[in-house]
């Protein structure tokens, strides 16, 4: 089976009740960036906006921000 990594923004913004913007301008992150990776329209992220993102929101476990997905095939 396939895996993918995805990267849980919308999760992020909910839990932390912030915006994408103000996501964006706390972690100085590209809000176009976030927005693409929030609607799986971007398939990779750096590790630089993985750490951007956690210090930004105080996280500690990178699995809050990143998780690993079993990708179903499609016909």
């Amino acid at each position: 089976m396939e895996k993918r990594v995805v990267v849980k923004i919308s999760e992020l913004t909910s839990k932390h009740k912030i915006s994408l913007r103000e996501l964006s301008r706390l972690s100085d992150v590209r809000h176009a960036a976030l927005s693409e990776l929030a609607n799986g329209k971007r398939e990779s992220i750096s590790f630089s906006h993985i750490v951007k993102i956690a210090e930004a929101l105080n996280i500690e476990d990178i699995r809050e921000i990143i998780d690993l997905i079993d990708v179903t095939e499609k016909d």
